[in-house]
């Protein structure tokens, strides 16, 4: 009557061990560490920069724990906190400026766990410790730049149709045009009215001059203000990458405010230069009439950049046209099957574009990157004809990763409007540490609390289920391990809340065993129907709160979709040990007994 088959056996068991596996990781702790990563989109990590990184720490007598390559960078791990920085600053002084050190912490994890995607939790920014920053948008900034470029339009549409003016000056948020008679600005006005949509026009007179007043229109300016913190906010995500944070939070707050939240990161002076950091694209002619000397003064009118072979090529400071003239940037396959990065251009862009290699077909064209102020010559092809479209495509030596990186960075790599810090905290990993400690210790006080009063109340049955709670909070822990969600203090309250509300469903069925036996059953039977009746109740008032936590999820931020999740995920677990793991316990304790006369639950 109360015994499982087999499988069923074996099911909850290998459920147990899997969870025990992925529990693991969490007891092992961190470890201060460096992070090495390229800076350019030339250089890669490889095996190369792993020896150096070695050779360089073995040269200053540094021994580290342990050290590993990834796809992206070096990561060295150290026993203390003295070792790591004296390290961060070897490595800064050895590599140069081609290259980001970054202080991290890692998991101190065995490599079989991690081999088999055993990781740690994830801990928030109360828990881990790191840097908290509340960054206020320069809208007007925003503003003041599509201004400019607009300015910079409508000049060139007036050149390109050949109507006279005397100049376009700016005051405020209004531009104004300056023309000679009312012929001239009435077709400005139509031939501006006809190519930006974006403008709200009038006429007026003053001085003996014909004016043409242009502003943007209500919902341009929204647009532009909008679009300039989306773009922030995906160029921060972008830069926050090279840090290798765990779980950062980036996220609006407001109209124009963006927090940023960058657990276990513990140098903020290297922070706010990885978040101030930007890229964009110019595309200037090439000297060909001068000669590069080592050491000698450049020419009037040029520039030195390096491609990313380290050849110095001489450039014109003439910029034919920036990033901003971008639509986009996605990586692909030239006519040759080479990887390369097709860009999309606006019509302005475009428009220059083809201008440009018209009239400089035969001559070569250097397309530059830029990454704090930094230039990089990514390609320089010889023009072999007018390109028409606003297609162009960026070919050269380089790897389809490189490839998708370049493109990464045009599409997002330009903050939109400048930002300023307003707000800084830094929270430091002994503070973390300590959150964690009182987290556990009311975590294990109130387990404690409920195990000592279940085994008093319930005996034998009252083991059970303080062992089918154990298995629930192993399990919790294991599936937060595996979705690597983050953990806070919110979350280690959700984790508290879960064992109150997994040994009420234990309760609810030794009760209801007691009651059966108090109507007369045999004690088989009485568990039998213990545990078969009380399923329904525990089961309503669990999907009644597993409701209200996809709720919190749904509409909350932050600390409560963290407390939501370990809710959520804590109402599956329960239901798990409570019912599957308990009563597979008290089977093979009283199941292959068939003369059973009386069973110790108080």
């Amino acid at each position: 009557m109360n015994q499982y088959p087999l499988w069923k056996n074996l099911l909850i068991l290998i459920a147990l061990v899997v969870g025990l596996i992925y529990t693991l990781p969490n007891f092992y702790g961190e470890a201060p560490a460096v992070q090495v990563q390229p800076l350019r989109t030339g250089i890669q990590a490889d095996a190369a920069l792993l020896q150096r990184v070695d050779d360089s720490l073995k040269a200053a007598g540094l021994n580290p724990e342990a050290m590993s390559l990834d796809a992206s960078s070096v990561k060295v791990r150290f026993t203390d906190t003295d070792s790591q920085m004296k390290a961060k600053d070897v490595l800064q002084a050895k590599l140069g400026g081609d290259y980001v050190v970054a202080l991290n912490l890692l998991s101190r994890s065995p490599q079989w766990l991690t081999s088999i995607g055993a990781l740690p939790m994830y801990l928030g920014l109360d828990l881990r410790g790191g840097v908290h920053f509340l960054l206020q948008v320069d809208m007007k900034g925003a503003l003041d730049k599509s201004l400019e470029a607009a300015t910079g339009d409508i000049r060139g549409a007036l050149r390109e149709q050949n109507i006279s003016y005397s100049g376009v000056t700016r005051d405020g948020n209004q531009l104004t045009v300056h023309f000679l008679d009312a012929a001239a600005r009435s077709q400005g006005e139509a031939e501006i009215g006809k190519r930006f949509t974006i403008f709200s026009m009038n006429d007026r007179e003053q001085d003996g001059e014909f004016l043409l007043v242009i502003g943007l229109k209500p919902e341009e300016l929204k647009r532009i203000q909008e679009a300039a913190l989306q773009q922030n906010l995906v160029t921060l995500r972008n830069r926050v990458n090279e840090l290798g944070v765990a779980e950062p939070v980036i996220q609006q707050q407001g109209a124009d405010r963006i927090v940023v939240q960058l657990p276990g990161v513990q140098d903020t002076a290297q922070a706010k230069d990885i978040l101030g950091r930007t890229a964009t694209l110019e595309v200037r002619l090439v000297d060909e009439e001068h000669q590069y000397v080592e050491g000698s003064a450049l020419p009037f009118g040029s520039d030195m950049f390096r491609e990313s072979n380290g050849t110095p090529l001489l450039v014109k400071k003439a910029v034919i046209f920036t990033g901003e003239r971008l639509n986009d940037a996605q990586p692909g396959f030239d006519q040759n099957n080479q990887p390369a990065v097709n860009l999309s251009l606006d019509g302005v862009g475009a428009r220059k574009f083809k201008e440009v290699t018209r009239a400089n077909v035969g001559k070569r064209m250097a397309i530059i990157l830029f990454e704090k102020g930094r230039g990089e010559i990514i390609t320089a092809p010889v023009i072999r004809e007018e390109i028409g479209g606003g297609r162009v495509q960026i070919t050269g030596n380089m790897s389809t990763a490189e490839a998708q990186s370049t493109a990464l960075l045009l599409r997002a790599g330009a903050l939109a409007a400048p930002m300023e810090i307003v707000e800084e905290r830094t929270v430091g990993p002994s503070l973390g540490a300590d959150n964690i400690d009182r987290g556990f210790h009311s975590t294990w006080i109130g387990f404690a609390a409920i195990a000592i009063f279940m085994i008093i109340y319930y005996l034998l049955f009252g083991v059970v289920s303080v062992l089918a709670l154990g298995a629930n909070l192993l399990l919790l822990v294991a599936l937060l391990s595996v979705l690597q969600a983050t953990l806070t203090l919110p979350g280690m309250a959700g984790i508290a809340l879960t064992l109150g509300m997994a040994i009420d469903a234990n309760v609810l069925i030794n009760e209801r065993i007691r009651e059966e036996l108090r109507n007369g059953n045999t004690p088989q039977a009485s568990i039998h129907a213990g545990y078969d009746h009380a399923f329904a109740t525990i089961l309503d008032s669990n999907v009644t709160t597993f409701i209200a936590g996809i709720a919190l999820f749904m509409f909350g931020s932050g600390p409560v979709r963290g407390f939501a999740v370990v809710l959520c995920l804590g109402i599956l677990t329960s239901m798990f040990s409570a019912v599957l793991v308990s009563r597979a316990m008290v089977n093979l304790i009283y199941g292959r007994r068939a003369r059973l006369s009386k069973v110790a639950i108080g």
